[in-house]
């Protein structure tokens, strides 16, 4: 039995690499592809390949109107992610949520659908293993080291801020222990917003410019040392690809909202 996935945003530098590698294994099967500007057109041809009968659309809905996907892989844009992912679930399947921009209230919202419909959601900022790591690092650092900040690096194109990676990230260790600014903001001479932001507890800078893809980095710091996590993309979508696909095959085994791969690898980091 092949597990049947649709992908949104499979025009996408990210979304096109994962069409392939389900291509490329023989347990999975592209059973829906979803691309507004390419709609009509054959998803094989869309990737780069030689046609293989499957039209693009340019909804959820459409894509999954055959009832052959059982898993629903978002990789669109932040504008469309949650319409896309309430629209899987109220339809009965699973998703698997790797575009970012999401907040942590459009999360909830997808959470309650998520647990009403007995269904499973797996959203990370960031599927790559060592991004992984560095969230799961990072949570236990923080349950020691309390005073943290969070920089966030991407290309000066990338239109969300900060990136899903960091925005994670400080939703996470926020959660722990909320990051003391130092100063108190309203003391601050000059510029407040030159602090960062507080995203959920965790005070992040976003940094964009031509030549990053993708890196985040977090800051621990106590008196008289500190530890610095660091994790950096290149120009390649394959270290995306196997997370995500191992996130799809364990979906249908969980039921409501799993945030970040690292979750799903190691659990809550304990004390």
């Amino acid at each position: 039995m092949t597990l049947g996935i649709c992908v949104g945003g499979v025009s996408g530098w990210t979304g096109s690499a994962i069409a392939q590698a389900v291509l490329d294994d023989p347990e999975l099967e592209l059973s829906g592809a979803v691309a507004r500007r390419c709609k009509g057109k054959d998803a094989g041809q869309v990737i780069g390949r030689t046609a293989i009968g499957l039209p693009v659309v340019d909804s959820v809905e459409a894509a999954l109107e055959a009832g052959t996907s059982e898993v629903y892989i978002d990789y669109t844009h932040p504008s469309s992610v949650k319409v896309n992912v309430l629209a899987a679930l109220n339809r009965g399947v699973p998703a698997i949520v790797g575009t970012s921009g999401l907040s942590a209230a459009d999360y909830a919202e997808i959470a309650e659908v998520a647990e009403a419909r007995g269904l499973g959601v797996v959203a990370s900022g960031n599927f790559s293993i060592t991004a992984a790591l560095l969230q799961h690092f990072a949570v236990i650092a923080a349950q020691h080291v309390p005073d943290f900040e969070i920089i966030d690096y991407a290309k000066s194109t990338k239109p969300d801020v900060p990136s899903g990676t960091a925005r994670e990230l400080a939703e996470r260790l926020g959660a722990i222990a909320p990051s003391n600014p130092g100063v108190p903001l309203d003391k601050i001479i000059g510029p407040k917003e030159t602090r960062g932001a507080n995203i959920s507890g965790g005070r992040v800078h976003s940094v964009r410019l031509p030549s990053y893809v993708l890196a985040v980095e977090a800051i621990f710091g106590k008196a008289s040392e500190r530890l610095a996590l660091r994790h950096d993309a290149g120009t390649s979508a394959e270290p995306y690809v196997s997370g995500t696909l191992l996130a799809a095959r364990r979906v249908r085994e969980i039921k409501g909202l799993v945030r970040g791969l690292d979750t799903l690898l190691f659990g809550e980091a304990q004390k």
